[in-house]
């Protein structure tokens, strides 16, 4: 910390200059999160900024906007709710609260149901797709639960139901799908997860139920996809969580978890506080939270309604089209994501054998595009892949002029000195046989190193 004070604007510059460096938000393809909101919310979540919503009893019409956005949710999830009746949930800084909330009501219902039986109760498991987003990963971890995941394979990147409901046994709290792979944005099979698991659980006597990790397709299936069934149609669903700063159009900091029922959370788990000033019941991770997210995610429900959500997700879905046509017509990609499902591309390369998905993504960073390459969860680790989110701020013409500049990047990277080329291809530097790393380490070096010098090279001569 400085000793001395500073002017507020000369505070204001050092940090606004500094903000410049960072990525452009809008073209930010990496990020399911929100990046544009109207102007008329972005005053309501100014105006709102300094509430803390934790303090119901302060604030309490926060409080009724937040369990209306519980209730239209919950109903838009297709909950088994009668006029009038009040829907079982809280908002939540993210889906990785709301996981976690939702895991911790599992873990407690199997408890107290083996306690009951006079069973073990303390080897816990929960059974998901290697393709699992890591906020399950801290829930396992932090909550000391057995995580056993479906392997993947080569072609198929998501949980198969058929070998989920063969992993489960008696310790198993839940199975968890996911509508919306992070991967490829693929909706699992939750209607065949739900049968396989009815059967299974006539036979043994178990209840396994069903959490939806709809994270990322919760504000997609309903609008796009209003027949298939995933949420609370299902019986064995009890908890289904959502991101309101994805495809609920919020910024960042805004997620839900629904229960089926009000039985579906135990009671032990709900605090209640009175030192706020008055009686109020909480079942948080955390405590003090700005107001401002759940305001807006109340603004983008009654000022969209049905209809501007699904206006938003046909065209997202339409850019999507667009984005993966584009990508195909250059002939050097193989689509690894499906048309139904998230709005976004994943791809790979068909010819890796001169370069790589992970110096495409680097590249495209001259144009200002930040897109990512990663490698698949086990068991399908050998394959490589780009993803292109399609989010409410993505236009056509941006999808057009992202598959020009992968056209671009791709040319440039073709015309690699033939050297470096020869060193990829057998292996060797100055005579030296070096490994698969360290071949990728000193080709991904040069080629930064030649990009750099053109770049360089340009300026000099426009000055």
């Amino acid at each position: 910390m400085p000793k001395n004070s500073i002017p507020k604007e000369a505070a204001y510059q050092i940090i606004n200059d500094e903000l410049k460096f960072d990525g452009n938000p809008r073209l930010n393809l990496a990020s399911f999160v929100t990046t544009w909101m109207e102007p008329e919310c972005d005053k309501l979540m100014m105006e709102s900024i300094n509430k803390n919503s934790v303090e119901m009893e302060q604030y309490p019409v926060t409080t009724d906007l937040q369990n209306r956005c519980v209730n239209m949710i919950a109903r838009l999830f297709n909950a088994p709710l009668g006029d009038g009746e009040a829907a079982i949930g809280v908002g939540t800084v993210g889906s990785s609260e709301a996981v976690m909330l939702a895991g911790l009501a599992f873990k407690r219902q199997w408890q107290n149901k083996r306690k009951a039986q006079g069973l073990p109760y303390d080897k816990p498991n929960i059974v998901t797709g290697a393709n699992i987003q890591v906020c399950l990963e801290k829930f396992a971890r932090y909550f000391e639960v057995e995580l056993k995941e479906v392997k993947l394979r080569e072609g198929y990147y998501v949980m198969d139901p058929e070998k989920a409901v063969e992993m489960v046994d008696e310790n198993t709290i839940c199975v968890v799908a996911i509508l919306g792979s992070t991967l490829t944005g693929e909706f699992e099979d939750v209607k065949l997860l739900n049968d396989l698991l009815v059967e299974k659980n006539k036979k043994t006597g178990w209840d396994t139920p069903i959490h939806v990790d709809a994270a990322s397709g919760g504000f997609i299936a309903p609008f796009l996809y209003p027949e298939l069934e995933w949420d609370f149609r299902l019986p064995l669903v009890k908890s289904i969580n959502v991101s309101g700063h994805k495809y609920g159009l919020v910024y960042a900091g805004i997620g839900w978890v629904v229960w089926r029922t009000k039985t579906d959370l135990p009671d032990e788990l709900i605090f209640n506080i009175n030192y706020l000033g008055a009686d109020q019941p909480t079942f948080t991770l955390n405590f003090s939270k700005g107001s401002s997210q759940v305001i807006a995610q109340y603004y983008q429900l009654i000022r969209l309604g049905f209809e501007g959500y699904r206006n938003v997700m046909d065209t997202c879905h339409e850019n999507m089209m667009v984005l993966k046509q584009g990508l195909e017509k250059t002939g050097r990609f193989n689509i690894v994501s499906k048309v139904n499902g998230v709005p976004l591309v994943a791809f790979s390369l068909k010819d890796s054998s001169l370069h790589n998905e992970f110096e495409v993504a680097e590249m495209l960073r001259r144009f200002g595009w930040i897109i990512p390459a990663y490698k698949m969860p086990a068991d399908a680790e050998h394959v490589t892949v780009l993803r292109v989110v399609i989010r409410d701020d993505f236009s056509r013409n941006l999808a057009e002029r992202l598959v020009s500049d992968f056209e671009k990047v791709l040319h440039e990277l073709d015309t690699l000195p033939v050297r470096i080329r020869a060193k990829m291809a057998n292996g060797k530097v100055n005579g030296v046989k070096k490994t698969a790393e360290e071949m990728q380490r000193e080709v991904t070096s040069y080629w930064k190193k030649f990009v750099e010098n053109k770049k360089t090279n340009k300026n000099t001569i426009t000055k």
